[in-house]
């Protein structure tokens, strides 16, 4: 029966099963697919596009998340709740309130879509840059997927300030059309007089999985948190449980046995791509850090080795069973199931995902420890690594340098800049003698940021970047300008004056004592006890052998001889606490 029948409603009214109540029905609005769940309460609907972070470039980043803030302006203040959200490939439309309401607000989203209030344009950058600052984007996309695809939701949202009115409208008209969307509706019966005016166009496939690793499983060191794990696994039944008991053990070693983390919690998330993210995490005080990590790869290594206990996995499949039974189940799964029908999966009954989740074997999850265990990449606090546990160290330099001109750096340090025909390096020296260098090519430079002083930064596609400052390096303004024109134009972003450029001067000979002096460790006070102690009493012995030590049967030379080589002995104690105590201050 099709849901837009009034009969149905009344049918649903008199005697609902569970089984129908959970059910999600697929119609149509105006050609734009549909998906229906019975509700009782309020009524609430989402309208989903095929479009997110992960679709844009580096250089035009936020584009999407601004859109999704124009097409909402026009609502204002309202007595109903909405919302939008944009995500990596999807960006979501929400609304809750009364029938009308729902009809209104979803009527406000297409009209906006079809003429964004560029009058706003703006303010709303100012909107978006004021919310990024509260925002601490993870790190684990950039190191898996690099400066493109999944992995823009680690940056910024540099694109924001340069877009003009005709580069959102373009965006628009290409992403926001009624072949790219998706509505979902909850409630009790299916709003009256709902129409959705979007222009035509082709459904999109979903983004591009990139990859910035050579080879799994890697890791990477950062921050001074705890320990974060992001694994790539086949999106099923087994793999979401998989998540669920990993969670259990991470709590039951670090939290109740070991008591050395507050928080040990897993996510899952499926790219609606047959794959899915297992994110893992476990926070850790300084000192217990080496503690934490450790436990961390024992409660992964254990489920590697197909040590999973049936009463981990039977207490995580029940409680998802009560998730999918529950009264309100189908309503969860309507935002979930508009992006699977996006993505081209069609949406699943509950009696087939019963039957998968409790197909699960403990043997399919070893399967997915297995699989996880391939693809995993580790987070680590700086200063550690976990290279002992078998991790490869997640790339931090290129395999090459590029040829052309070189700019040594004004401090001495070592490194120097090379800006070549094909690219820019930046070298420093290795331990064993040889370079080591950090390489963006033009071809594949995601951005460059451009500062008014001068200052450059090429970001490469795998998450590499050389900054390119004259003041560290001094280049010259015809190195610069060929170095810009090099660049592709749709990869530049400029940015703002920033309140200092970074510069370098040469070493002077007075530079170390005009420099502020570090503070003095523990061991170099008691030294500086020691050296004064043996100073004075050589100092006491030289000069008492200076003023009283004449023995008139001696002969002068011998008595000047020991004295000089008293004082001598005096003096080379005492220098070198002297440079201590002017390297050095009190803590």
């Amino acid at each position: 029966m099709n849901p837009r029948d009034p009969q149905y409603h009344q049918a649903s009214h008199d005697s609902q099963s569970a089984a129908t109540m959970n059910a999600i029905h697929l119609t149509e609005v105006d050609g734009i697919p549909t998906l229906f769940a019975y509700a009782p309460g309020p009524l609430r609907a989402g309208l989903v596009f095929r479009v997110g972070t992960a679709d844009e470039t580096l250089a035009r980043a936020g584009v999407t998340h601004l859109v999704e803030h124009l097409a909402l302006y026009r609502h204002g203040l309202a007595d109903y709740h909405y919302n939008g959200a944009t995500k990596a490939a999807f960006t979501h439309f929400h609304v809750e309130g009364a029938e009308h309401e729902i009809v209104d607000y979803l009527h406000g989203v297409c009209a906006s879509l079809a003429d964004l209030p560029m009058e706003r344009l703006e303010t709303e950058k100012e909107i978006l840059r004021t919310e990024e600052s509260r925002r601490e984007p993870g790190q684990l996309p950039l190191w898996r997927y690099g400066a493109q695809g999944y992995g823009l939701v680690s940056y910024p949202e540099w694109g924001v300030r340069g877009l003009r009115p005709e580069d959102v409208r373009h965006w628009t008209e290409t992403w926001f059309t009624g072949g790219n969307a998706v509505l979902w509706i909850a409630g009790e019966r299916f709003p009256a007089g709902l129409t959705l005016k979007l222009p035509p166009g082709a459904r999109h496939p979903l983004p591009a999985v990139t990859s910035a690793l050579p080879t799994t499983p890697a890791h990477f060191a950062d921050g001074q948190g705890g320990v974060l794990l992001d694994a790539v696994v086949t999106d099923t039944a087994a793999a979401r449980l998989y998540a669920g008991v990993l969670e259990r053990e991470l709590s039951r070693a670090l939290r109740q046995e070991d008591g050395n983390s507050y928080t040990a919690a897993t996510d899952y998330t499926s790219r609606r791509d047959g794959h899915a993210v297992v994110t893992a995490f476990a926070d850790s005080l300084p000192a217990k850090q080496d503690a934490v990590l450790g436990g961390f790869v024992d409660v992964l290594a254990a489920l590697q080795a197909g040590r999973i206990a049936p009463a981990d996995l039977e207490a995580v499949r029940t409680r998802a069973d009560t998730g999918l039974t529950a009264a309100d189940a189908a309503v969860r799964r309507l935002p979930g199931a508009a992006e699977d029908l996006l993505a081209g999966r069609p949406p699943r009954g509950l009696d087939e995902l019963r039957h998968e989740l409790w197909s699960v074997t403990p043997g399919q999850l070893h399967a997915v420890a297995l699989e996880a265990a391939g693809t995993a990449l580790l987070q680590v606090p700086a200063g550690h690594s976990a290279s002992w546990a078998g991790y490869a160290e997640a790339p931090v330099r290129s395999t090459y340098a590029v040829t052309g001109r070189r700019f040594e750096a004004v401090a001495k340090d070592g490194s120097a800049l090379v800006v070549g025909d094909d690219g820019v390096s930046v070298t420093v020296r290795g331990r064993d003698g040889g370079d080591l260098a950090v390489t963006v090519p033009y071809r594949s430079c995601a951005a460059v940021l451009s500062w008014p002083d001068g200052g450059r930064r090429l970001i490469g596609t795998d998450g590499l970047a050389v900054a390119v400052e004259p003041g560290l390096y001094g280049v010259d303004a015809h190195t610069m300008a060929i170095l810009d024109a090099a660049v592709p134009p749709h990869a530049r972003v400029e940015l703002p004056p920033r309140q200092s450029a970074p510069r370098a001067e040469a070493p002077e000979p007075a530079a170390a004592s005009s420099a502020a002096p570090a503070r003095r460790t523990g061991g170099q006070t008691a030294a500086l006890v020691v050296l004064f102690l043996l100073g004075g009493l050589f100092a006491f012995i030289a000069l008492a052998t200076t003023v009283f030590g004449h023995d008139p049967d001696s002969s002068t030379g011998e008595w000047l001889g020991l004295s000089g080589f008293l004082w001598a002995v005096t003096g080379l104690i005492v220098w070198p606490a002297v440079r201590i105590l002017r390297r050095t201050r009190r803590a």
